[in-house]
């Protein structure tokens, strides 16, 4: 937490990206609301409040990014509706999904900059910084085909033949639902441990692209999975980190509102949405950085956050120690 406490740069930065990458579906969304309002009594009412009946007329009519503005994104609910996305497998629309492999396509260039900083814990300037994306870029694409690959097959295989094909099976004969819903979250429990195994040790993989100069990806995956198995320490931080997310979660779900009203109401209701965001963004670094301050300590890379060198000063008097020594006795 010290070195992203060190780089603020860092968190507003990615804030600042996520928010740019959004904002034209948001301007898009918007335009949409605004020609199917026009100038009617129901403009009127949607300006003082969530109005239910219009919302439900726009959803029924909406193409594209507008078939995302439903109820579901209002506080609270959106988190739960990512979460539901996510262990349902369940498919985003094209226009989510164009922005979201735009921003992962951001965050594979930015991420080696930002392990760079964060493992130096000094800061390293615009020109170090994306030195560093610029030599990870491609060695993080080629891990992301890999990592790609593998969550298709977590996803498209595996998913598919707990929920569709095992899951009926155990469920076949119950007549009890509580036990029906104890197997579903067994099945949740065991896809989210494939899901944590998987994500850990392409972490560290990144790591290890980053603080030992890899260039193989395959390499690195191998290293980092490795050093995973035999490291417990690293399953313990991740669960750690993972609890910090679930306290700011809990902590979102007792704050945040739920369907805005007009004036204070309405920018108190974006407010919180957008501190929740930007701490979201800042417990992603120090997953980032606790990880990589564990690995420099488990394999004795301390030295690679070491300060830059001494700068001989330019003087007079330090020019002539320098040529001392070259002066023949």
């Amino acid at each position: 937490m010290r070195r992203v406490n060190g780089a603020p740069v860092l968190v507003c930065g990615m804030f600042a990206i996520t928010l740019l990458v959004s904002l034209p579906l948001s301007t898009a969304l918007g335009g949409m609301i605004q020609q199917h309002l026009g100038r009617s009594l129901a403009a009127d009412a949607a300006a003082a409040g969530a109005d239910y009946d219009w919302w439900q007329e726009f959803s029924a009519q909406a193409t594209g990014v507008g078939k995302t503005f439903e109820p579901t994104i209002v506080g609270f609910g959106a988190v739960l509706d990512n979460l539901e996305s996510l262990l349902d497998n369940r498919r985003l629309a094209v226009t989510i999904a164009g922005a979201t492999c735009a921003w992962l396509v951001i965050w594979s260039f930015l991420s080696g900059g930002v392990i760079d900083r964060l493992a130096r814990a000094r800061p390293t300037r615009s020109s170090g910084f994306f030195a560093a994306c610029g030599t990870h870029f491609w060695r993080f694409t080629r891990l992301g085909m890999v990592a790609l690959l593998v969550y298709y097959v977590l996803f498209a295989g595996i998913h598919a033949w707990m929920f569709d094909a095992l899951y009926p099976r155990l469920t076949r004969n119950l007549t009890v639902e509580r036990t029906a819903f104890l197997i579903r979250l067994g099945c949740y429990a065991v896809f989210g441990l494939l899901l944590f195994l998987c994500n850990l040790a392409f972490d560290y993989a990144r790591i290890r692209i980053v603080v030992e100069d890899r260039r193989s990806a395959v390499g690195a995956l191998i290293a980092g999975s490795r050093f995973v198995r035999r490291n417990r320490g690293a399953l313990w931080l991740y669960l750690l980190n993972g609890g910090a997310f679930l306290s700011l979660v809990l902590l979102y779900a007792l704050l945040a509102p739920g369907a805005p009203r007009s004036g204070v109401r309405m920018w108190l209701t974006l407010g919180i949405g957008e501190l929740y965001v930007f701490l979201r963004h800042y417990l992603k670094l120090v997953f980032y950085a606790s990880e990589t301050s564990y690995f420099q300590g488990a394999v004795a890379h301390a030295s690679y956050t070491a300060a830059p060198a001494v700068v001989w000063p330019e003087s007079p008097a330090a020019e002539a120690v320098l040529n001392a020594d070259s002066i023949a006795p």
